[in-house]
């Protein structure tokens, strides 16, 4: 189990994200959660050989194809996918891997943490920005409005 302090350590100080799994299908958790990163002033880079750019951002077949360094690679893909995307991940000098809601491979865990990396599993980063930076309420989004009263209408 991760702690606050450390979750909030890493989504403070690690801005470059390579979303592995990332759709180009907006009502996709992918897309949603990307999207959600990249308006909070997360660098997203997606990594998806089907397609060439993805919410403006050039795409990448792999890891291992994206110049320059890069802090996060958020993992959207079953757990039986992860261990290539952690050897990937230490070969390119990645400081996190982030396995989102669902994904959980204690193997790969290990030897992400065994390299030096910061591990988070079964979290969704999007989530847990909301939750720990004040972008979450009754509803799951921050309005902006403070009132006693619950409005009838959520706008945009």
């Amino acid at each position: 189990m991760i702690d606050i302090p450390t979750l909030r350590r890493i989504l403070q100080d690690n801005h470059v994200v390579a979303v592995v799994g990332l759709s180009a299908n907006w009502y996709r958790p992918s897309y949603f959660a990307a999207k959600y990163l990249q308006a909070h002033g997360y660098r997203i880079i997606p990594v998806n050989p089907r397609h060439e750019e993805i919410l403006g951002e050039k795409c990448y077949p792999t890891l291992r194809d994206i110049p320059g360094p890069l802090d996060v690679v958020q993992i959207f893909q079953g757990p039986e996918r992860v261990p290539p995307f952690v050897e990937d991940a230490i070969e390119i000098g990645a400081k996190v891997i982030w396995m989102q809601l669902g994904i959980i491979n204690e193997t790969a865990a290990d030897r992400a943490r065994a390299a030096g990396l910061d591990v988070v599993m079964d979290h969704c980063m999007k989530i847990e920005h909301a939750r720990l930076f004040g972008g979450l309420n009754f509803v799951g989004v921050n309005t902006g409005v403070i009132s006693s009263k619950r409005t009838k209408v959520i706008s945009n």
